[in-house]
């Protein structure tokens, strides 16, 4: 508990009260340092302690729910508030505006902040909170149309499914008259470069956008009319036929099947795998004024995403109870529990064992890599959201500019210090220089990407604007 300081009416003069409430919240002060101290010895106080922090009701806010409901925040003497958010925009807005002091953010929108597309304000994140957890489902009516020409054995589809099955409903749509249309989440999220990826290596033009004129529908050229959709409405969405289908994260792909109105056909582990799902984003300016504040919520967030991985996540069963409540995620647990303790269903009976579906600590997964932001940074060059061509130098430097390992490493180290966390657990900071292995993630196309050489990269696909020609 924070000691309280209090104001007292004295008898003596006004001189003598007023010193005796500076003793007291000189006391006070020390009180705060000797119990923070107590349980952290290794970064200084915070600057703010009352904190508010936004979310959206998907299952990779759980760090979150888990720093709090477990007690991490008060370890680290923060007081938390989480308020859940109507969208990706508001939570951002609010974030830039200092409404909220941080957020769960989509890994793209620190970095499609900074560089100015949609809103323009430096944001920053010092923690990745997850890798994977989403997927791709169609409605009902466009699975039965697409599932006679994919592979079957045993009875049972073969996964990963190509997004050139899906060309022909496309081409029967459009003879018909009508756009193929799918949601996604937020211009500059996670689901909307997996989508785009998965469509593009089939074969299926997602379209460009056009910032530099105005055109910020990324419909030019487009096979599939591809909006927004908030991730809450997306199964009502498509059982309403506004949309065919849509690229989102749990719990609304398997709410999808356990409604029987749609079937998921590829999790965004088989697309792109082991990237940044979501982050812990602030602002640039909060960062700057309150740096031991920075490293005490990062080091609550390990200590969660460690317990949701650790002992080959047999915590994930008491994660999915706790984010069922109605205040986190607010969907059925058995819906919840679905992706989060290791498993995922497709159609209706068709339960296939994914153990990395969500994956909060394993592989270093709360290292914020420069080459995660890297490859974001690609997929808004590629579909026209950067409408210039940039030298690989830029790429480094505005993924040095948004992410910090730095913070991260500070936290990491403070929680050795404390003998809360071990050496093992984070990456070998004396060597690392924020780049993962080409051969870390591996992508549905069979492309390779090495965050160094982002022109050459881009310069590899069929579908999308390339790279710079110099690189």
């Amino acid at each position: 508990m924070r000691p309280a300081t209090r104001s007292l009416r004295l008898n003596g003069s006004s001189e003598n009260a007023g010193l005796l409430k500076i003793s007291l919240s000189i006391i006070g002060m020390l009180l705060t340092l000797v119990a923070v101290s107590a349980k952290s010895f290794a970064v200084g106080l915070p600057e703010k302690e009352d904190l508010r922090f936004g979310f959206i009701k998907l299952t990779d806010m759980a760090p979150l729910a888990i720093a709090y409901e477990r007690g991490y925040f008060e370890d680290e003497g923060l007081f938390v508030r989480l308020e859940a958010q109507a969208n990706w925009k508001v939570l951002l807005d609010r974030v830039i505006d200092g409404e909220l002091d941080g957020a769960h953010m989509l890994a793209g929108q620190p970095l499609g902040a900074t560089v100015g597309f949609g809103t323009k304000a430096h944001v920053v994140t010092a923690f990745t909170m997850d890798l994977n957890g989403n997927a791709c489902t169609v409605s009902n009516a466009v699975w039965e149309d697409m599932k006679g020409s994919v592979p079957r054995e045993n009875g049972k589809p073969i996964h990963p499914i190509g997004a050139e099955h899906l060309q022909p409903v496309i081409n029967r749509f459009q003879e018909r008259g009508s756009p193929f249309r799918m949601g996604m989440v937020f211009p500059v999220s996670t689901h909307n470069y997996e989508l785009r990826y998965w469509l593009a290596a089939g074969g299926i033009h997602p379209g460009y956008y056009a910032p530099q004129s105005g055109d910020t529908s990324g419909q030019i050229d487009a096979d599939v009319l591809i909006s927004v959709t908030p991730p809450p409405q997306m199964p009502a969405t498509l059982e309403a036929g506004t949309i065919n289908g849509y690229c989102v994260g749990e719990p609304w792909n398997q709410q999808a099947v356990f409604r029987d109105i749609g079937v998921p056909v590829v999790t965004d582990y088989d697309i792109r795998n082991n990237i940044a799902e979501k982050v812990f984003g602030v602002s640039n300016e909060w960062a700057q004024e309150n740096p031991n504040t920075h490293i005490r919520v990062v080091k609550a967030l390990i200590r969660a995403g460690k317990w949701l991985d650790e002992n080959n996540n047999a915590n994930r069963e008491e994660a999915a109870r706790i984010i069922s409540r109605s205040h986190y995620v607010g969907a059925d647990y058995e819906v919840i529990a679905n992706s989060m303790t290791g498993i995922f269903e497709f159609e209706k009976g068709d339960v296939r064992q994914a153990p990395d579906f969500n994956v909060f600590f394993r592989y270093h997964a709360t290292y914020p890599f420069y080459s995660d932001a890297v490859w974001y940074l690609t997929q808004m060059r590629r579909w026209g959201q950067i409408p210039e061509d940039k030298p690989d130098s830029w790429y480094a430097d505005m993924a040095k500019k948004v992410f910090l390992p730095e913070v991260y490493q500070e936290a990491a180290e403070a929680l050795i210090k404390d003998g809360k966390m071990a050496p093992e657990d984070f990456p070998d900071f004396e060597r690392e220089q924020g780049y993962r292995s080409v051969d870390h993630t591996s992508f549905i196309d069979g492309i390779r990407f090495d965050g160094r050489t982002p022109n050459q990269y881009l310069n590899q696909f069929d579908i999308g604007l390339k790279g710079s020609p110099d690189q």
